[in-house]
């Protein structure tokens, strides 16, 4: 299976469709809902973890591989899920966290016991000679990288939280346990895999301080060995199957590791997420900011990596918006004053670009950051850390939650707004386990009814796979220095496309590429309706006016 023409649906099953009535999402509200995943026209569903887990890192902390978290349902569910999918032409790829395990995993926890085999799964390290920590990494969720391993006198390392234990990749015996869970699942019909923060696997036998002033992530990311054992997981599992889909997460990476990662004849990966074009509203870097944007670093960013990785065969996953990440809607547009234009350009923007697009759910209809008024409101743990750091450090707590209010990984993972009603969304009969706000307004039923957003992501997702200039075209950036709009072609045999998405709440003219007259093109689609598929008046001449948020893909 090419995967150049396939979408993706991003579920986060926590907040889908609870059938229970708990007030969490479970397996059994996928299967409820197949016949609206398929409606989208998507290829595969990529679901966020639902193994057994202490539930530290939202799933992330995993404590067994091959069973399902008894809130989400069982194993007879999840069979039943991917063969309804299965009958409806969609696959289902899982979320792989195979860097770290749970502490409260049965390895760790026999490592923990004494048995030196097991110790041998983790990265075990004993302190400096001083007594200091074996390095100086700081955990990406705060504090030092390091926890005492029991009463052992050694550390083990883990560079997210202390409940979230590195694994010993070096050690063969980890790596077949990889290909095993991979095929484990493989065996239940899976034929996609995201790999979770995989490019941290490849860490040296000797691990060094980062030296001062530098950053320590350098230290331990993209290490050579990563292609390697990812070259090795592949031939032992998921690339033995043809049509098999895989993603790498790739964090704090470079466009030539991720080329090297996805090209095909490096046999690795199908493709990579990438997180740049994400931080373009972090002041000076730091995410607990706030900060309008910045278009031309977006445009900058966007345009490195689709160049880079044409140039050197590997491939892109596409996305605004997923489980870690506020809605896009807000950060880069304008929900209030143009709510299905800014949803729809934003949309355009990535399905026409050369990669694979992910949906994230809800994004199909146009769902916002919620309208929350408190710390109280959030539930996740990074969230409420980084109001205490903030308060704590002096500032003001109206502008400490305003920029926790804008960055919350949360305002992504409220319960998908299936109907009007309150407050459950649709989504529960009892009470959502994280409060929606605003489903009066936004919801499926009313998109299905009378929307403009749901209909134009269903009309992307099938261009996509009636137009190979979309999916196997060239690129290339038009309009570089535009302040306001974001453009670039597509050609492939003599067919040329030319995409122009206005970022902005007021008109932008833009030049149309030499070439392209405007009497030569007609309208692939637009997300204002009088644009039509006729082509454009003559007295156009070589320029086009867009209106706010307004996206235009003419095709020649």
């Amino acid at each position: 299976m090419s995967f150049h023409d396939k979408v993706v649906y991003q579920i986060y099953p926590k907040s889908f469709r609870d059938t229970t009535g708990n007030g969490v999402g479970d397996l059994r509200g996928i299967i409820e809902k197949a016949d609206y995943i398929a409606s989208l026209g998507v290829d595969m569903v990529w679901l966020n973890p639902f193994f057994p887990s202490p539930g530290n890192d939202n799933g992330y902390d995993v404590s067994d591989y091959c069973a399902i978290d008894p809130a989400m349902g069982t194993m007879e569910d999840f069979e039943e899920m991917v063969e309804a999918l299965a009958r409806r032409g969609v696959g289902v790829m899982l979320d792989m966290v195979l860097n770290h395990t749970s502490t409260e995993h049965e390895w760790f926890q026999r490592a923990l016991a004494g048995d030196p085999a097991y110790q041998d799964y983790y990265i075990l390290r004993p302190p400096k000679e001083d007594g200091s920590l074996p390095t100086n990494w700081v955990s990406k969720f705060g504090g030092p990288a390091w926890a005492p391993f029991g009463e052992t006198g050694l550390y083990y390392l883990h560079l997210f939280d202390t409940t979230q234990a590195d694994l010993n990749w070096r050690n063969p015996a980890v790596r077949a346990e990889a290909a095993r869970v991979v095929n484990f699942w493989r065996a239940k019909g899976v034929h996609g895999f995201r790999f979770d923060v995989i490019n941290l696997i490849g860490k040296d036998e000797v691990l060094r301080d980062a030296p001062a002033g530098t950053d320590d992530r350098a230290m331990y990311t993209d290490g050579p060995l990563v292609h390697d054992y990812l070259r090795e997981l592949a031939a032992s599992s998921f690339g033995q199957d043809p049509d098999a889909v895989t993603v790498g997460e790739m964090s704090s990476t470079s466009v030539e590791a991720c080329v090297g990662y996805s090209n095909p004849d490096n046999r690795e990966l199908s493709m990579v997420f990438s997180f740049h074009h994400l931080k373009v509203d972090y002041a000076g870097g730091a995410k607990w900011t706030r900060m309008p944007y910045d278009l031309a670093a977006l445009k900058r960013i966007l345009d490195q990596w689709a160049t880079g990785m044409q140039a050197g065969g590997g491939w892109n996953a596409l996305f605004w918006n997923n489980h870690d990440q506020p809605r896009a809607i807000d950060r880069f547009a304008d929900p209030e004053h143009h709510h299905a234009e800014s949803a729809t350009m934003l949309a355009t923007a990535i399905h026409l670009l050369r990669g694979t697009p992910y949906v994230y759910m809800g994004e199909e209809i146009g769902m916002t950051d919620p309208a929350y008024l408190g710390i109280e409101d959030y539930v996740d743990v990074e969230a409420r850390n980084a109001y205490e750091e903030l308060t704590s450090g002096g500032m003001d707590p109206q502008e400490a939650f305003a920029i926790v209010h804008a960055k919350a990984r949360d305002n992504a993972r409220t319960p998908m707004q299936w109907t009007e009603e309150d407050p459950g969304a649709g989504f529960t009969s009892g009470t959502p386990w994280l409060r929606p706000t605003n489903q009066r307004s936004i919801n499926v039923a009313k998109e299905e009814r009378e929307g403009r957003i749901l209909p134009y992501y269903r009309r992307l997702i099938a261009l996509r796979k009636e137009n190979p200039v979309i999916s196997r075209g060239h690129y290339a950036l038009h309009a570089a220095d535009h302040p306001d709009v974001l453009a670039y072609t597509r050609e492939l045999d003599g067919t040329r496309l030319l995409v122009m998405c206005n970022f902005r709440g007021h008109e932008a003219a833009v030049e149309l590429p030499e070439g392209l007259e405007a009497q030569r093109v007609r309208t692939l689609i637009a997300n204002y309706e009088d644009r039509g598929a006729e082509p454009l008046a003559q007295g156009d001449g070589g320029t086009v006016t867009l209106r706010p948020y307004e996206a235009l893909a003419l095709i020649s």
